[in-house]
């Protein structure tokens, strides 16, 4: 019924863009991974896991002067998951990845509305977690603003489960989309101006998060704000870049919170083939002598992937309340000549607070990346290296002498981005 579905849409929006302008096209992108210690020590006596996925996604625009709508669909596979000749997918990963509608309201103004990708700034808050084959995404309402370098979002968004009979009502009774931080109601308001070299942004968000009785019953709602302001400067060969955010208000179950980040990255253009960076980011942890309040920041719906090491050992599906971070790194991306480039990372980890044992360093990683763009796609091998230090033997659970000598992760990314359709008259 889904296929139907989706072909019969897409004869609708090819028959009509005769009067409008309509573009298809998509994404073919398969990973290949070898684990043996990516996001957490892996112990010397587990085989390091080897697996290929796959994101494919179909994408339409039609866009005339009064509205645009695109809708995307995807399916994230992963080699050889469903039995052979079975009828369908048990899976069950076909999706819509966005469906939304944007309204022009004139001199400026626009109102869009539905599934979407919301990102800004470095997404260090709000990102699209492209990294992730299955993306990031919110069901929300957005009014927007924008006049020469000046813009201004203001977004709202309520979660329910509407197939459960229970769900459907003002209290939210029956919600039971719990985890990963996933909001209930969800304002904010985005403000940014660009200027010649400068650019500075702020956001207001308000998350409110659904409450649970010891029954599962939904009780009340926690509201996080998270207020803080983005900066950019670049002019000639250097760049900085700016982070400042503070969490107050109350985590899931009225816990409450009072929490920061700080980052900087400082970049360099050595030359035409070697560009150059340093940078440091301090997340709050909890502190272990406060029981009523946490002070750990958590970076919410940014694109986590992207800070912090690629191996995903902080703020990817872990280190949610644990001792923050506080982070130093340096790169080097190394121009090699017809569309290739190789990036070196090193970066070390402590712990913004102690561990029980009183250690805080965690370790050093090194990440190795080689990308080359060739006639219509693109390839990217990566290589990583985890160097534990006994902290980072403490966070996990697992001993040095239990864990494997080595922990590293390896991969190779193709991607496709095929353009089918394009009415568009130059």
């Amino acid at each position: 019924m889904k296929k139907q579905y989706l072909i019969i849409t897409l004869l609708f929006l090819m028959a009509n863009s005769i009067y409008a302008q309509f573009t298809l096209d998509g994404q073919f992108r398969p990973r290949t991974e070898y684990r043996n210690g990516y996001s957490t020590l892996i112990p010397d006596a587990t085989d390091a896991g080897f697996a290929i996925s796959t994101r494919a996604r179909l994408n339409a625009k039609y866009e005339t002067e009064s509205y645009q709508f695109y809708l995307s669909f995807q399916d994230v596979l992963v080699w050889g998951e469903n039995r052979q000749i079975l009828p369908d997918d048990q899976n069950d990963s076909f999706a819509v990845f966005e469906a939304w509608a944007n309204l022009n309201l004139g001199k400026g103004w626009s109102t869009k509305l539905g599934r979407q990708v919301i990102s800004y700034d470095d997404q260090r808050i709000f990102g699209g977690l492209d990294w992730a084959q299955q993306g990031r995404n919110h069901d929300a309402g957005l009014l927007k603003y924008k006049k020469d370098k000046f813009m201004l979002d203001v977004g709202l968004a309520f979660s329910q489960d509407f197939d459960n009979p229970s769900g459907f009502q003002w209290a939210g009774t029956g919600y039971n989309t719990t985890g990963f931080f996933t909001y209930k109601t969800m304002q904010y308001v985005y403000a940014k101006q660009q200027w010649d070299s400068f650019s500075g942004s702020i956001l207001a968000l308000n998350n409110g998060f659904q409450n649970f009785d010891t029954a599962g019953v939904a009780d009340g709602v926690s509201n996080l704000q998270t207020i803080g302001t983005h900066l950019g400067y670049k002019a000639g060969s250097f760049s900085a870049n700016a982070n400042l955010f503070l969490q107050t208000g109350e985590r899931q179950n009225e816990l409450k919170s009072s929490a920061y980040l700080l980052g900087l990255e400082l970049g360099y253009k050595a030359s035409d083939k070697v560009a150059l960076g340093i940078g440091t980011e301090v997340i709050s942890g909890d502190k272990a002598d406060s029981t009523d309040k946490t002070e750990a920041f958590f970076p919410l719906y940014g694109t986590n992937h992207k800070f912090n090491g690629f191996m995903d050992y902080f703020y990817v599906g872990n280190h949610a309340n644990s001792v923050g971070l506080f982070d130093i790194h340096a790169s080097a991306k190394f121009d090699l000549g017809k569309k290739s480039s190789l990036l070196v990372k090193v970066l070390n980890f402590s712990g913004e607070q102690e561990l029980p044992s009183g250690e805080k360093s965690l370790g050093t990683e090194v990440d190795l990346v080689f990308s080359k763009t060739f006639n219509g796609y693109g390839l990217a091998i990566g290589y990583s290296q985890m160097f534990a230090a006994d902290g980072l033997y403490e966070l996990k659970g697992l001993t040095e002498e239990l864990a494997a000598s080595s922990q590293n992760w390896a991969w190779v990314q193709l991607n496709i981005k095929p353009k089918f359709l394009n009415t568009k008259k130059e």
